[in-house]
């Protein structure tokens, strides 16, 4: 039995040992220098029409990968959402039911649109928002729901389409995780009324900073999300008039980060199949190791693997007393150690972020607007998310290379020789005074 890293053996994988080409992302290729000169020598920088040049091209593009009749892309992911939400009109202080574990920009762009964000606990397979969970939660304030493909898999959106259509509410997909994913044959971004996807540098479709796209099937939306996008000007006329037809910001793409992104789309589908083949290995390599729970994947839908998550059973490891939380930290500092950047996604449910504890930024709006008093979220109202946020470690960048294979196996392997040494670190565990990050101030208030 090899001695672990993190007590003096050597690590499986050395630092500086991973070649860039197997890790690096995004891929850049001689496609995308071109395509920023060919941006550079037409001097047309950015997107005050809807006709020509790189933000329409991606926007058809798009529109077409998907299987939406529209497109429109914008500056941001966490821009995308606010302006679906602009263009559907929905009152300010009215409620939106939000997944409890998700990136916090799911949550302020809703706040950005003066709307109340109701948080929904989680599915413990599909780890997006559990449909019974957000049923409970309706009210006569409810006016949309946005479901995020957590990871890069799709939501159940069948159960989901039902309950919207029962209430009389906007059904928003937050897909910027889940570029490719399919649900039931069709592609995120065509399941709900509008969707919200992310070009940020990260995701699985990548432009060389920030951007975002929003599809839709209704015409109508979609004009209205070209409306807010620049000023409230009305970008189909001939000739600009710098009219402003509604209160609005600028949330537009440039040229840019429109034609990398282009470039990027052209390989989404090789790069997918490269991943699902790399992952899948991976995960085949790991299966049998006890207590290491691997994410399911429906049959009725496909992953994109934005983001790999493992949950850890002290039960199946043979140590049912330790906290789940205590396993976890142990089992991190265990596999850094041998060279595996594994880490956490999101350390506290959204509920308890400090921001929305303290409702700061807006000077306590929107809920001021219908004066909502501090809410006294418990643990037990979010027991599948905390559970996953304390059981669980996420791999995050390094799968989405297409030659990421080797790599992968290499951390297989290391998971290989900790498991095999879980006898010296389940003692440790066991010793380990463990607290969940939200306990100080859930005890403070009386909310544990």
């Amino acid at each position: 039995m090899a001695k672990l890293a993190m007590f003096g053996g050597s690590r499986t994988i050395d630092r500086g040992s991973v070649p860039a080409e197997q890790i690096r992302w995004p891929i850049v290729t001689e496609a995308e220098h071109e395509s920023a000169r060919r941006v550079f020598d037409s001097g047309s920088f950015t997107s005050n029409s809807t006709g020509g040049g790189e933000v329409a091209a991606l926007e058809r593009e798009w529109a077409e990968f998907v299987g939406a009749p529209y497109c429109a892309a914008v500056s941001n992911g966490t821009a995308a959402i606010e302006l679906a939400l602009a263009a559907a009109g929905i009152e300010p202080g009215a409620e939106i039911l939000v997944p409890a574990l998700s990136f916090v920009a799911s949550a302020v762009g809703a706040v950005q649109r003066m709307l109340v964000p109701v948080f929904v606990d989680i599915d413990p397979v599909t780890f997006a928002m559990s449909p019974a969970a957000a049923k409970e939660l309706i009210t006569p304030r409810t006016r949309a729901i946005l479901v995020v493909h957590l990871h890069g898999l799709p939501a159940d959106m069948t159960a989901f389409r039902e309950l919207a259509d029962q209430h009389g509410l906007l059904l928003i997909e937050d897909a910027a995780q889940s570029h490719g994913a399919s649900y039931r044959g069709q592609r995120t971004g065509t399941l709900g009324d509008i969707a919200t996807f992310s070009l940020n540098v990260v995701k699985n479709l990548p432009t060389c900073g920030e951007g975002g796209l929003i599809t839709t099937a209704d015409p109508e939306l979609h004009r209205k999300v070209v409306l807010h996008r620049q000023f409230g000007e009305d970008l189909t006329r001939r000739e600009r008039d710098y009219v402003s037809r509604v209160l609005a910001g600028n949330a537009k793409l440039s040229a840019v980060q429109a034609a990398f992104a282009r470039c990027q789309l052209d390989r989404l589908a090789e790069y997918d199949a490269a991943r699902q083949v790399n992952v899948r290995a991976m995960f085949d390599s790991l299966a049998g190791l006890p207590g290491l729970l691997l994410p399911a994947v429906p049959e009725d839908r496909t992953h994109a693997w934005h983001i790999l998550r493992m949950r850890f059973d002290p039960v199946a490891m043979g140590c049912p007393e330790v906290a789940p939380g205590a396993l976890r930290t142990i089992l991190h500092r265990a596999l850094r150690a041998e060279g595996v950047p594994l880490q956490q996604y999101q350390l506290v449910p959204l509920p308890w972020q400090e921001a929305f504890r303290e409702r700061a930024g807006f000077g306590g709006y929107p809920w001021k607007l219908n004066d909502v008093a501090p809410v006294a979220h418990r643990a037990e109202d979010y027991p599948v998310t905390t559970a996953v946020i304390e059981d669980s470690l996420t791999l995050q960048r390094w799968h989405l290379n297409p030659n990421s294979g080797p790599v992968l196996l290499r951390c297989a392997e290391a998971m290989h020789k900790v498991w095999e040494n879980l006898d010296t670190l389940i003692p440790i565990a066991r010793s380990v005074e463990h607290r969940p990050p939200w306990s100080e101030f859930t005890e403070e208030r009386g909310e544990a």
